[in-house]
């Protein structure tokens, strides 16, 4: 079977998975942000946290929530890193000042943005205990601010959204701990390692003695896949046979990078009461993430430069043992959602194939996007989309029974237009400053540009994947880069919680002649074409100085 073939086969089988979980996990999810009943655990993590499981909360109290534990839990993780010569497990190793503040901020901030190398710089206790609870935590957040943007619409003249901590410890112990359980020991029985030893000594070919480093990977490999976080054990991430042993451990984490944010389109429609406002919503993340793909994959089959013509494909930077067709399902995937996992390196891709997972990102990572972050995400799109139809044919727009006036289309803006205005921001300022570029910089020319670009892009999009040529680890890029991350999670959320505080004060508004139905073709391609343009408008003046030019040299 050729590469082509296998590829084909490899997203047919994905597909076919992702269909067969869509119903079972959707509706599971749907009851756990639903019912009233408590699991004895979660009692017993309420009264540790003196917490009343039956108190809700205004948005307000739920957005000082949110920012409290983002707070504390990233003290807490650069704590970990400073003390880590005093714990087990440490080999010896020490983390700068620097360097802590922007993976404490990376890994609370669900972005897993790595500007280190994992097995010379972490031990495995602060990898279990610090990077691997982080992605079950910060994934449940984004979770959490979901399920309160849905009760806005669900809800109406009230103000309460929910318990935070509830909403919180249901996603971690009912979601995603049991689904990394399972898992992980298919991950293990697939090959990945499971150790607690610092390397294993091995004898080359010379005969002379070397070792390979060696980690706990399969417990951290599947909660950064599932909780769409992607920070690597190993520094080549999933390109590491440790992480990523063979053909069905790659698609098995490609399953897991999608499955619940696919999910998630159908515990919307459950939730709101009609299934096919669900459906709308995934028929656009998946058009977009099919059309981001197939872009991407002809790029890489038909490169440019006389090195690439002669191998027949740009292999440099990628495995053989996944080739180009998997390597692109892995980079559409992983940054059509907040995962920032690679099985290949994209800075070698071609200027055109870069470009695809790129704007991946810059479409706010809604195809489908992240755990909880892609679904609230979407739907802020969707405001957008309903209310420029409302101008078209001056009505007050209206979506699922709620009237969006000034208020709420004020929080969907802001929401949508913080992180282009972080990315823009922040690589301009890199570009204007010679002296931080100069040395960071190892390719000059737009493809030096599509470096500072991309990380930008992808820590303002909490997604993690990095084009490696770019050096970040002076203090610059280490504040820059966790501040970009820092806004880029927290005023989105912030904005969404104030959406969704305004639409639960509403009464529902009755369907009437005049409603723009959202549940049908026409509706799909309104949001879309809002999608494609908000990026379109943003990013491609940038784009064209950077990947666009280099695909046309």
């Amino acid at each position: 079977m050729g590469d082509t073939w296998a590829g084909l086969a490899q997203a047919g089988i994905l597909v076919v998975a992702l269909a067969v979980v869509y119903r079972p996990l959707g509706g599971f999810m749907a009851r756990v942000f639903t019912t009233d009943r408590h699991w004895r655990i979660e009692r017993v993590i309420y009264r540790l946290v003196r917490v009343n499981p039956s108190s809700e909360q205004r948005w307000t109290t739920y957005a000082l929530g949110v920012l409290a534990f983002g707070l504390v839990s990233a003290l807490l993780l650069y704590a970990l890193q400073r003390l880590q010569p005093l714990l087990p497990l440490s080999f010896g190793r020490s983390i700068p000042a620097e360097m802590a503040f922007n993976t404490a901020v990376s890994f609370a901030t669900n972005t897993n943005w790595q500007s280190y190398v994992p097995e010379s710089v972490m031990g495995h206790l602060v990898q279990m205990l610090g990077l691997t609870v982080h992605n079950f935590v910060s994934a449940g957040m984004g979770l959490a601010v979901a399920v309160a943007l849905i009760r806005g619409f669900v809800r109406h003249a009230g103000d309460r959204l929910g318990n935070f901590w509830v909403d919180l410890t249901r996603a971690v112990v009912r979601i995603l701990l049991p689904i990394s359980f399972v898992f992980a020991i298919v991950l293990v029985g697939l090959g990945v390692t499971m150790s607690l030893q610092e390397n294993i000594p091995v004898t080359g070919l010379d005969g002379a003695q070397h070792s390979i480093a060696i980690a706990p990977a399969a417990g951290q490999e599947v909660i950064k896949e599932l909780g769409t976080n992607g920070g690597g054990i190993f520094n080549a991430n999933a390109a590491h046979p440790f992480e990523n042993p063979n053909s069905w451990s790659n698609l098995v984490e490609i399953f897991l990078i999608l499955c619940i944010p696919v999910a998630l389109t159908r515990t919307f429609g459950i939730m709101v009461g009609n299934k096919r406002q669900g459906y709308v919503l995934l028929s656009v993340m998946g058009v977009l993430w099919a059309g981001v793909l197939a872009v991407t994959w002809w790029a890489e089959a038909h490169p440019n430069g006389p090195a690439a013509l002669l191998a027949g494909a740009a292999m440099e930077g990628k495995e053989t043992r996944f080739g180009i067709p998997a390597s692109t399902l892995f980079a559409t995937s992983t940054t059509g959602t907040s995962t920032g996992a690679v099985n290949s390196m994209h800075d070698s891709f071609s200027g055109l194939g870069g470009a695809g997972p790129m704007f991946q990102m810059m479409l706010g990572e809604v195809s489908p996007g992240g755990v909880g972050t892609g679904i609230y995400g979407i739907l802020v799109m969707a405001i957008i989309a309903v209310f420029l139809a409302g101008l078209m044919v001056g009505r007050t727009p209206e979506y699922l029974g709620k009237k969006l006036g000034r208020r709420e289309v004020t929080f969907a803006a802001i929401s949508m237009l913080t992180m282009p205005v972080v990315v823009l921001i922040g690589t301009g300022l890199a570009l204007a400053l010679p002296s931080v570029t100069g040395s960071s910089l190892s390719n000059p020319g737009a493809h030096g540009l599509s470096e500072v670009l991309y990380a930008y892009t992808s820590t303002a999009n909490n997604n993690g994947s990095a084009f490696a040529g770019l050096t970040v680890t002076n203090n610059f890029y280490e504040s820059t880069l966790g501040i970009a991350m820092l806004l880029g999670r927290f005023i989105p959320i912030l904005a969404t919680l104030a959406l969704a505080g305004a639409l639960v004060r509403q009464k529902k508004v009755p369907v009437s002649a005049g409603t723009l139905p959202t549940t049908g073709p026409l509706f799909s391609t309104m949001l879309g074409g809002t999608v494609l343009l908000v990026a379109a408008l943003t990013f491609v003046p940038a784009l064209a100085l950077g990947p666009i030019a280099e695909a046309l040299s």
